[in-house]
């Protein structure tokens, strides 16, 4: 009878639920994956889509100990690259959008001066994300270096984990921060303008930032969301919150 309940109730938890996917996804698409989702969900109603958040670097860590992810979204090809020739991945990595990187202020700057700015003694702190974990680090550090600022500047920095903690701490504790576009097309940044609180970096200055996905498990339900990042209609929405698509 035990038994009998127990089935039942898991009988009806799917049908009130439906069935569920847990996805890693890099911090910079956390803004644009509740659309993503909700989109989604427009066309496959019955499919839960969890997105679990984080830098790339802490993701594929994760993953490669055996978290139970059905698709890795990462902020660039290295690490799904790297879960590919491993076999941990299930398919090999693709493009779904290229990402770029911003500069945010709470305060008014000059953004005419470029990575100039940077060298300000108004400037005390720099908030980048860790290029060690991020790969908007990587880019931002790349920028710095090629426009000949980073050793001057290196002492300022403050880093983030990820992109998002970084965007928390150029708002709340630093004078200026290097991060994803993408963040300032949330509703919660719209009181940030473009010229004013924000200028994009210049894209000379940095490897295009090419992010990259991979099934990690070959199910029906984790493959129609795979596909649909693939869609017109996703990379509608990726362009809505500042990415390249190609």
């Amino acid at each position: 009878m035990l038994k009998k309940l127990v089935f039942t109730f898991f009988s009806l938890t799917l049908l009130l639920f439906g069935d569920k996917i847990n996805i890693a996804v890099a911090a910079n698409v956390s803004y644009a994956i509740p659309q993503l989702i909700k989109e989604f969900n427009k066309i496959y109603p019955d499919i839960v889509v969890e997105p679990i958040l984080g830098s790339s670097g802490k993701l594929t860590a994760q993953i490669s100990h055996g978290a139970s992810y059905g698709i890795f979204m990462s902020a660039n090809m290295k690490y799904p690259q790297r879960l590919y020739e491993r076999n941990i991945a299930v398919s090999k990595p693709v493009v779904y959008a290229q990402g770029a990187l911003a500069f945010l202020s709470v305060k008014k700057h000059d953004f005419s001066k470029g990575m100039e700015l940077l060298k300000d003694k108004d400037i005390r702190v720099i908030a980048t994300a860790n290029p060690k974990t991020a790969p908007y680090g990587i880019a931002a550090k790349e920028a710095m270096k090629n426009a000949g600022v980073y050793n001057e500047v290196k002492h300022k920095f403050v880093y983030g984990e990820s992109i998002s903690q970084t965007v928390s701490y150029t708002v709340m504790a630093a004078d200026i921060g290097l991060v994803a576009k993408s963040s300032l097309f949330s509703p919660k940044m719209s009181r940030f303008k473009k010229g004013i609180n924000w200028i994009d970096v210049d894209k000379n200055l940095y490897t295009p930032i090419n992010q990259g996905m991979v099934l990690l498990k070959q199910n029906k339900d984790t493959k129609l969301f795979y596909d649909f990042i693939l869609s017109e209609k996703a990379k509608e929405i990726f362009k809505e919150f500042g990415y390249s698509v190609l």
